[in-house]
């Protein structure tokens, strides 16, 4: 039978074996209900994994290989929404998101708070390790703490997919960082838990669906309206477009740049304000960014799931 391309990209072969039959297990399952499929990115097990569980206990977890995976699932109806990382306490921004969200056409309806605890894990627990494989992030979150034992980080595509790996290797000198989870999907000893270098390591995911929420449902909630812009290029453009969220008393919680293409000529700006639509000073505020903009493309209001401030 002919399955789409976000179905196969769930089974492609840069998943390791171990995790190839739990993947179609989940795929199989999504497929029967996919309404209440929530695509994520990574191996059973991944952080993205236990966002999913956690957010939505109910829900039917559906690993994608890519994040673009994980997105063109729910465009072609295979899952109800996305839960995708956008930043790490530690770490930063996922820089993908910034790149893929624009192009998708999807919305945030949503956000969750992940506590990232991150496991040494291996065939064996005696080591010594020379390598930890897992993904960049995982690595720079652990970063000091495999400095002081002499070993290599080693970069892989997820967390979970890293122990995934290992398993397979069947090299009792190389392990894994990851959820403690992956570990007992994948026969692995846990050797040390608690390793990521910050106690209060902490990853916001954003939750992406075909439909935007109505601002007008959420007016008992505190909200958070998400937003990209590119200004005038003419002197202090930003300085002006950022004028209208000051004096109109609007509170906004994130701001990063980052370049359009690969002539550096453009730069877009991605921001969070607290507030919806519909609110006197938003709509202000949004109007005055406007007239100094060449564009702005909203991604969505939605609830506030930690209060900022």
């Amino acid at each position: 039978m002919y399955k789409s391309q976000a179905s196969r990209g769930l089974v492609m072969e840069s998943f390791p074996a171990p995790a190839l039959a739990m993947v179609e297990k989940m795929r199989a399952a999504a497929a029967e209900q996919p309404e209440r499929a929530i695509a994520f990115q990574g191996a059973p097990g991944a952080n993205s994994h236990r966002a999913v569980v956690e957010w939505a206990p109910e829900a039917l977890p559906l690993p994608c290989f890519s994040f673009a995976g994980a997105i063109e699932a729910v465009k072609s109806g295979e899952a109800g929404c996305a839960m995708i990382p956008i930043e790490n306490s530690q770490a930063g921004r996922v820089a993908d998101i910034h790149f893929l969200l624009p192009e998708s056409g999807l919305s945030i309806v949503g956000e969750h708070f992940l506590a990232i605890h991150h496991a040494l894990m291996a065939l064996d627990k005696e080591g010594p390790f020379e390598a930890a494989y897992s993904h960049p992030h995982a690595l720079s979150q652990s970063r000091a703490y495999l400095q002081e034992r002499g070993i290599v980080p080693m970069s892989h595509i997820d967390t979970a997919g890293s122990a995934a790996y290992v398993a397979e290797s069947g090299n009792d000198k190389i392990a894994a960082i990851a959820p403690a989870l992956a570990a007992d999907l994948y026969g692995l000893k846990i050797v040390e838990e608690n390793v990521e270098d910050s106690a209060d390591n902490t990853t916001r995911f954003v939750i992406l669906a075909k439909e935007a929420l109505d601002p007008a449902t959420l007016t008992d909630q505190e909200t958070m309206t998400t937003f990209v812009f590119e200004v005038k290029n003419i002197p202090a453009a930003l300085y002006k477009a950022m004028g209208g969220f000051a004096t109109n008393g609007v509170n906004m919680t994130k701001l990063e740049s980052y370049q359009k293409g690969a002539s550096f000529a453009a730069t877009m700006f991605y921001a969070d304000i607290i507030g919806a639509p519909g609110d006197p000073a938003v709509d202000r505020a949004m109007e005055e960014l406007a007239f100094h903009c060449k564009g702005v493309t909203q991604f969505g209001t939605y609830p506030l799931a930690r209060k900022r401030g």
